[in-house]
């Protein structure tokens, strides 16, 4: 069969409110985002066949919306599971399993409203060899492969800096990004201490907030209301590294980074250079140095001096997380939602500070500390 028989398309795409949300628990906030985006689609609950959840079961999503799905997945590997998400609605739309997914994110990170269980047991691999040592909480773990990274590769607190910096150029006075002040290097190096080295703005923010996706086939789309800005999945991947950071192979390296993506660039049949726009997960200013050099858009060493120099800024030869990112714009404790939609605004035409002429965009998602890993190549076109 050839692409065009197979494609698959994403033919509704929204973000709820985003910020504190105390009135919204995680269900209310799963149907808003689910709202939004099926009527994006021109669709309904009715049409809906397939359905996908993290943390939450998606047969408790399903029985709250009305959905009687025939397909459903409750993949649930921190932040990148909407990205695994995608990809495996995908298949199961090319298998016939189904003809309509959900794709649904709802978290009230900020205001733990009807938040459902996230915790790491005693007797799990990290409770035994890790949180019980301090490295429990994202900033006290992350340091150790930052500073590792920084130590090996040379790059300076300055560059750290400098990723925040370049963010803040894309955020500045968007009204739905928590942060939309542009930022200086001096700014964000004295920012209070969290965690060292991470100050506290090169910490992503703290959220509520919820998004949606509508998968299905490419010919199904191009009947549905968005047909005029189609957006299609070229590529995906998936992968994963050791769940604790003390027992990666190299914690200056993502083994799932390179995999997943190395997976999606083959499956899309596009090299680096047809790559117009990238969002690279950003809980923590480290993670778009390890994507940039892990992705393979840059050498071993190259990131700080990359996103130093501008190239990721607007106007820049590679535009880099335009929404602001985790760090500026949303974080509710699992962001690959929102670097999709972003992605999906970006090719559609219609983000808050849009890149001229972007037909391709890269999105990178990690889960958990460098433990999982999922890669989406979208596109405005299948060729």
């Amino acid at each position: 069969m050839t692409r065009n028989q197979t494609a698959i398309a994403i033919a509704g795409a929204a973000e709820t409110d985003l910020g504190a949300l105390p009135d919204l628990s995680e269900m209310d906030l799963r149907a808003d985002a689910a709202r939004r985006a099926l009527a994006d689609a021109g669709l309904t609950f009715a049409d809906v066949d397939g359905i996908t959840s993290a943390v939450e079961s998606p047969i408790d999503v399903a029985h709250y919306l009305g959905v009687k799905p025939t397909w459903y997945d409750g993949t649930s590997v921190g932040g990148c599971s909407f990205l695994v998400h995608v990809r495996h609605a995908a298949a199961a739309i090319r298998a016939g399993q189904c003809s309509t997914v959900l794709v649904l994110h709802g978290e009230s990170g900020r205001s733990k409203v009807g938040r459902a269980p996230r915790a790491y047991y005693p007797d799990s691999i990290r409770g035994q060899f890790e949180i019980g040592y301090g490295s429990g909480l994202p900033p006290s773990t992350f340091t150790l492969p930052a500073l590792r990274f920084m130590q090996e590769t040379g790059t300076t607190h300055e560059q750290l800096a400098e990723v925040v910096v370049a963010q803040s150029h894309w955020a500045e006075g968007n009204p739905r990004a928590s942060r939309k002040k542009r930022l200086t290097v001096d700014e964000v190096m004295n920012a209070p201490m969290i965690a060292y080295p991470f100050t506290k703005l090169e910490c992503c923010v703290v959220t509520d907030g919820g998004g949606a996706l509508v998968i299905t086939s490419a010919g199904r789309a191009r009947d549905l209301r968005r047909a005029d800005k189609p957006v299609y999945l070229l590529g995906a991947g998936e992968s994963c590294d050791s769940p604790l950071i003390s027992m990666m192979d190299d914690m200056t390296r993502s083994r799932g980074f390179r995999r997943s993506s190395q997976a999606a660039f083959t499956e899309a049949g596009i090299t680096h250079a047809d790559v117009d726009h990238l969002m690279i997960y950003d809980a923590f200013a480290h993670l778009p140095l390890f994507g940039l050099e892990d992705l393979g858009f840059v050498g071993r060493g190259e990131a700080g001096a990359f996103i130093e120099a501008g190239h990721t800024r607007p106007g820049g030869k590679l535009p880099m997380n335009t929404n602001g990112g985790g760090i500026l714009y949303t974080h509710t404790g699992m962001y690959g939602m929102f670097a999709i939609l972003e992605a999906v605004r970006q090719l559609r035409g219609e983000a808050y500070r849009q890149v001229e002429g972007v037909r391709r965009s890269f999105v990178q998602g990690v889960g958990g500390m460098f433990s999982a890993s999922a890669s989406l190549v979208l596109s405005s076109e299948l060729h």
